[in-house]
This record gives C-alpha cells, sequence and structure tokens, in this order.
C-alpha cells in the first residue's frame, strides 16, 4: 500500500478559501499516469501536481501536471502550491530549485521571509501567435457573450503562451467581465479550431492603483469552465502587453499585479515581471503567496 503526502493549497492569497486551490502530491514517485488521474480527478482542483525525484543530476526533481481529466504541459498555481510545500516540509530556507516539466527544466525561487514563504515562478519561452480574422474572433466573442463593441480596440485577439497557451481578449469594462456567462461547449469546440484550450479575457477597468489588469480564465476543453487565477494567462498577458506595445515600462522591465476570481469569490493577485530585449520579452516571471488548507495522507 502506498501511503501518498497530499496537500489542499490555494495559491496566489494568504486567505483560505480564496485564490486558485491545487492538490500536491510530494511523494509520487511510484505512482502510475492512470493513479495520477486518478487523484486529480478525485482532488477535483483544476490542477494538481506530482512531485518525483530528480531523474538526472541536471535537476532537483521532476513535477507533472493532471487537470481532473488530462495531463497538461505546466501550470502556474499549481507550481507555486508544489513548491510552497516542498518548502514547508522541508523547511527550507531561500533557495532555487530546479524542476523538470514538460516544457523543460525551469528554476522557480522560494523565498523565505517571516517564516513563511512566496515563490518566484521562471515561466517558459514567450511566444506570441498571429491576429485572428474576423471570423474566429466573431465566433469566439459569441461563445464568451460579447460583443463586438465590448472589445478593447488597442488589444488584438491573439494566443500568447509561455509553456501552455491562451487566447487573449481584452475588453473595456471590469462589469461586463464580472457578468460573463460563456457557452462553454461552443469555446471547448472552438479549441479544437484553434489548437488553444484557454480563453483569458482581461480588462484595464481596474479602480485600485496598485493593480493593472482584472481578469477571468475559460478552459472548458480540459475540464476547466472557468479557473480563478491563473499564472499561465497573467504572466503571457505580460509578455503580450510588452510585444503590442500597449504599454508603457523603463528600463527594460515591466512590472505589474494582475487580479483574478472575483467573480467567483476567489479573488487572487499574482505579480508579473518581463524583462525585455528589443522591446521583446526576454524573461517572465511569476510571483505569489500561498496558504495551506490541509495535508493529508491518502493510501491506495
Amino acid at each position: 500500500m502506498k501511503k501518498l503526502i497530499t496537500y489542499q493549497i490555494d495559491s496566489f492569497t494568504k486567505e483560505k478559501f480564496k485564490g486558485n486551490p491545487a492538490g500536491v502530491v510530494i511523494n509520487a514517485d511510484e505512482l502510475t499516469d492512470y493513479e495520477m488521474q486518478q487523484i486529480a480527478r478525485e482532488l477535483n482542483n483544476s490542477e494538481t501536481a506530482f512531485l518525483f525525484a530528480p531523474d538526472s543530476d541536471d535537476c532537483d526533481g521532476v513535477i507533472r501536471y493532471f487537470t481532473p481529466n488530462t495531463e497538461v504541459p505546466i501550470c502556474g498555481h499549481a507550481t507555486i502550491a508544489a513548491m510552497y510545500t516542498k518548502a514547508i516540509e522541508e523547511k527550507l530556507d531561500s533557495c532555487i530549485l530546479k524542476f523538470k516539466t514538460k516544457i523543460g527544466i525551469l528554476p522557480f525561487e522560494v523565498i523565505k521571509e517571516n517564516e513563511d514563504y512566496q515563490i518566484l515562478m521562471t515561466q517558459g519561452n514567450f511566444e506570441l501567435g498571429d491576429v485572428f480574422d474576423s471570423a474566429v474572433t466573431q465566433k469566439m466573442i459569441t461563445a464568451l457573450g460579447l460583443q463586438k463593441s465590448d472589445l478593447d480596440e488597442k488589444c488584438p485577439v491573439q494566443i500568447a503562451s509561455t509553456g501552455h497557451s491562451k487566447v487573449m481578449i481584452g475588453i473595456k469594462s471590469r462589469e461586463k467581465l464580472n457578468t460573463l456567462s460563456p457557452i462553454y461547449n461552443d469555446l471547448a469546440q472552438l479549441s479544437n479550431e484553434i489548437n488553444c484550450n484557454g480563453y483569458f479575457v482581461f480588462t484595464f477597468d481596474s479602480d485600485d492603483q496598485d493593480v493593472l489588469t482584472y481578469g477571468r480564465m475559460f478552459a472548458p476543453a480540459i475540464g476547466i469552465n472557468e479557473d480563478p487565477v491563473t499564472g499561465n494567462a497573467n504572466g503571457p498577458l505580460g509578455g503580450y502587453l510588452v510585444q503590442n506595445n500597449i504599454i508603457d515600462y523603463k528600463n527594460n522591465t515591466f512590472e505589474f499585479n494582475g487580479k483574478q476570481g472575483e467573480k467567483i469569490d476567489r479573488l487572487g493577485v499574482i505579480k508579473v515581471k518581463v524583462v525585455t530585449e528589443e522591446n521583446k520579452p526576454k524573461l517572465i516571471q511569476i510571483k505569489g503567496d500561498a496558504v495551506v488548507v490541509f495535508r493529508a495522507e491518502i493510501e491506495i
């Protein structure tokens, strides 16, 4: 019988039952793919992270991520949760851990402060797709419950990625953002056509000078109708804003706070940093808090 040390962590918050919940299994070495998929389905978070011992000398461990119905290559909030869990379990000091993911080996920084931790995640290489044509854009906004007049004219509708792509859709109104009621089946079908499973709708309509954007993220094609606070959306958003010259920044660095989860009462904050080279994103990092909801053992 295997005893699996399992955590439930809320990421991008210090308040339990806010932010984005993730499962973390810290001793997953003997698990099969099927068992991991079953555990992720049982925990029923948008993602569950599984930690393995290193399989080569160039990393400190291996990490894999499962939604309730499929494996995904990378996940922001589950990475924050997993590294926070590892820091707590092993009583780590500040350090950098290199973990092997499906998109390569990435450095994750553990920052210890006041007997607690923040996690800084370096994301994968930034990529920006072509702007969608009017027919695909219309399908998308109709499925999201938007009108063309809702769109922010300075924000092209296109795919951005740091390893797990999302469509970026900028709109004018936070009120509109919070009243969206998407047709999930239509979004899932469109995902197959455009080869992208996530739709990140965001707005600059913020009443907080410390918060640049509010957003919502929908990914029904992989079993996540709405993800509360999404690292793999807010990070690429930073690259998207830089490469499209939508925002101003100085000294080759753009930093902002993105809020998400307001509508579904799971509000969280992601700190995003984009380092540029020749006005293009060179490095994208996200930083967040986390809090333990529970620790348990699963016997299988």
